[in-house]
């Protein structure tokens, strides 16, 4: 039988990279951290991790160890938190949402769902994907609102993650432009025809997927402006700083001294989807998935009517 208390000394090594900085995690000294990953070594009769002298890395059986430790403690806080709600008068559901998806979704969203189930204290957590589906996987949030762009999905079905993903709704990306804009009144552009264009960035995985449509397409991107909120990439395209890449859904409220101007189809799109736990059945997480699922199909018909008079 595998030690609990020793998956967790090697969790807590494999996510500080050294017994050093783990013992100093976990309150022990770097002798008692590595007696404890030697002990599951030898229960096992193989080796989870690599010694040197830069620190140490998983093997693959430490990875998978990591990987199980990782859904026994998520599963440990799910049985805590379901203890905790027997005694509870209200229910408690977490949802980890990135910004525009919620500004986008979440407020009709929250308003039926808290006319429903006026029982459910909800807790809403502002957090990218990358930080989003590691909480509802470690069971510290009950689902997420994430989003990918185009190419594999952040969670494959069967996969290590433990996690399902729900595909919501498709949002497809525009360029933004000063008014005055040499390209301003075309319906449509390629992102090639901006290749000598200076950007300004509203997210860093925008930046990240436009550098690589830059390779492929073969130019270089240069980039004026950095943020993190679309609202100031496209305050500071309206001041003629540079042009920029923004999703649908963070167009809105419209900007004056800026125009909107599709990519040429097929069009680049950012991915919403719903991200839950496999083995963690939540009744009232369900139903918020539900209203998430009917709110984003009526976006989607919306949005589709509105696009072509952009």
């Amino acid at each position: 039988m595998i030690d609990v208390r020793r998956l967790t000394v090697l969790r807590t090594v494999a996510e500080h990279g050294s017994f050093n900085r783990a013992a100093a995690a976990l309150l022990l000294t770097p002798s008692a951290v590595s007696q404890q990953v030697a002990a599951l070594e030898r229960g096992l009769g193989t080796a989870v991790v690599e010694r040197s002298t830069r620190g140490v890395r998983l093997t693959e059986a430490g990875r998978l160890l990591v990987d199980a430790a990782t859904a026994i403690s998520a599963e440990l806080r799910h049985a805590e938190e379901q203890i905790g709600r027997l005694g509870a008068a209200r229910h408690r559901l977490t949802l980890a949402t990135f910004t525009s998806g919620g500004r986008h979704l979440l407020p009709g969203v929250l308003s039926r769902f808290a006319a429903d189930h006026p029982d459910v204290e909800l807790r809403i957590l502002e957090r990218e994907p990358e930080d989003s589906l590691p909480m509802v996987r470690e069971g510290t949030a009950d689902l997420a609102l994430a989003y990918h762009f185009d190419g594999p999905l952040p969670v494959l079905p069967g996969d290590r993650s433990g996690l399902d993903w729900e595909p919501l709704m498709d949002d497809p990306l525009s360029v933004v432009l000063p008014e005055g804009h040499r390209l301003a009144g075309r319906d449509t552009l390629y992102l090639a025809e901006l290749a000598e264009e200076r950007w300004v960035m509203g997210c860093l995985k925008t930046e990240a997927f436009l550098r690589r449509h830059a390779a492929v397409a073969g130019f270089e991107l240069r980039v004026a402006g950095s943020t993190t909120d679309y609202f100031f990439a496209r305050s500071l395209v309206a001041a003629g700083v540079g042009v920029s890449l923004v999703p649908y859904v963070a167009l809105d409220p419209v900007l004056p001294g800026t125009r909107t101007v599709p990519v040429t189809p097929p069009r680049p799109a950012r991915h919403f989807g719903i991200a839950r736990a496999r083995r963690r059945p939540h009744p009232h997480a369900d139903a918020l998935a539900r209203l998430l699922r009917e709110a984003a199909q009526q976006q989607e018909q919306q949005e589709q009517q509105e696009r072509p008079e952009q």
